[in-house]
């Protein structure tokens, strides 16, 4: 899978007040600005346009796209976000989509689907079941996968530590291999799978992102990045502090077709 086009969003002034678990302090807006800039120079670097919607303040977690729209290469699918108060992030992002894809198929009310909770596997998709994601939205989307030629699975993540979304635990390394973190990695929906197992003390490096050949990794995960290089991976390390503490990673924070 080549990437052409990557939907960003910068964090808005108020990044700090979006939601957050992390317990690791408020996000200073300034370095969180110089880390997405440096995640866009990136993603161009390695061929890839960057639709950079400007920031919205009426919605602090914005910046986390990847939350309100499902791509693939056969079509586009809105999403209806877990968290009422982020409902309102999809318009933006949907009027960016309909430049290439001009009638995107919407999650429907009472379902709900996290962008986050969605792993795309080549021609199959995990679909994790969440606090974000319930049953009825990852019902809609595996029948609308399943109508452009793709097979989902879900998995239940409710009650894994740690796990806010799917994509916090797992990424796909390419092939048959995974890259899992905690209970997920032992889930029978991954059997047949290769998994590699994230370093105890890295889970947060579970999310990574391969991009054209490269692999997105974050920043100050040695040990992770160590086992990957082993594995022949081309790393690229970017700095992800900020988004860390208010609960996003590497994969949130793009939108990737």
């Amino acid at each position: 899978m080549r990437f052409t086009r990557a939907i960003v969003r910068p964090p808005a002034d108020g990044f700090a007040a979006g939601i957050t678990s992390s317990g690791l302090g408020p996000p200073d807006l300034t370095l969180a600005l110089e880390q997405h800039e440096a995640y866009c120079r990136t993603l161009e670097r390695l061929g890839v346009a960057i639709v950079k919607l400007d920031p919205d303040p009426d919605f602090p977690d914005s910046t986390f796209v990847e939350d309100t729209a499902i791509v693939t290469g056969r079509g586009a699918m809105l999403t209806r976000p877990g968290a009422a108060s982020r409902t309102g992030e999809v318009a933006a992002v949907g009027a960016a989509l309909r430049g290439w894809f001009p009638q995107p198929a919407e999650i429907a009310a009472p379902g709900t689907v996290d962008g986050g909770d969605v792993c795309e596997v080549g021609r199959h998709f995990f679909v994790g079941l969440s606090e974000r994601t319930n049953r009825e939205g990852a019902a809609q989307l595996a029948g609308w996968l399943a109508g452009h030629g793709f097979s989902a699975s879900v998995i239940d993540i409710r009650g894994m530590p740690g796990l806010l979304h799917l994509k916090t635990g797992l990424s796909w390394l390419g092939e048959l291999r995974l890259l899992a973190a905690g209970e997920i990695a032992e889930h029978e929906a991954l059997r047949g799978w290769e998994i590699v197992r994230v370093p105890e003390g890295e889970a947060y490096a579970a999310n990574c992102i391969r991009v054209n050949g490269a692999l997105l990794v974050a920043g100050g995960m040695p040990a992770t990045s160590a086992l990957l290089g082993g594995l022949s991976y081309q790393l690229v390390p970017l700095e992800m502090s900020e988004f860390r503490k208010m609960d996003g990673g590497l994969s949130c924070l793009s939108v990737r077709w």
